[in-house]
């Protein structure tokens, strides 16, 4: 495990989480960006999952609890996962529909969640279409804050991996007889 990586990858992710307790628009927060940067990120699978997911857990313990956590979280989770997925494509463009991807799963995980848990929309076809309709007009800085974060983060280490050596990843190791060179 590189410790400087690691140790800068938690401290800009945990810097981040942050950014979510001074005032901001609505919705414009770095929380899908934190998860598909750490999946992105961390080589080590419980790194990539609990570092970003303790980073949203600080902040919540700050702003308090919250009806629908688990769905969240969930939909945190399946974001780290595209990160996962984004690891060996990390330039521009992967990134940007990465960060798209992200807040349209957000966006549809967790106000399906608020159809499924509340009282506010009918049980019905037409009460989930409601549901998604509202929430449309959040969707814009949702995506906003995703894109932003996302550049930020992706763009702000991959400049740190150039300026110090020691923030870059160990090249893989493999090994072939000397006969097949």
């Amino acid at each position: 495990m590189n410790k400087p990586r690691s140790t800068v990858l938690s401290g800009m992710i945990l810097a981040a989480a942050a950014a979510r307790l001074v005032p901001h628009a609505p919705n414009f927060t770095p929380i899908a960006a934190i998860a598909l940067f750490g999946g992105a990120h961390f080589a080590d699978k419980r790194l990539a999952f609990g570092v970003p997911l303790a980073a949203l857990l600080l902040s919540d313990l700050v702003l308090g609890f919250y009806h629908g956590m688990a769905v969240v979280y969930g939909s945190f989770a399946l974001i780290v996962g595209l990160g996962l997925w984004l690891r060996s494509r990390r330039t521009i463009w992967p990134i940007a529909g990465a960060a798209l991807v992200s807040s349209l799963l957000f966006f549809l995980v967790t106000n399906f969640g608020v159809w499924v848990a509340g009282s506010l929309y009918p049980q019905t076809l037409s009460g989930l279409g409601a549901c998604y309709v509202a929430a449309i007009p959040f969707f814009r800085n949702t995506l906003g804050g995703d894109l932003f974060f996302s550049a930020v983060l992706f763009g702000g280490f991959a400049l740190a991996e150039k300026r110090f050596h020691s923030l870059r990843e160990p090249l893989a190791k493999w090994s072939a007889s000397p006969a097949t060179h």
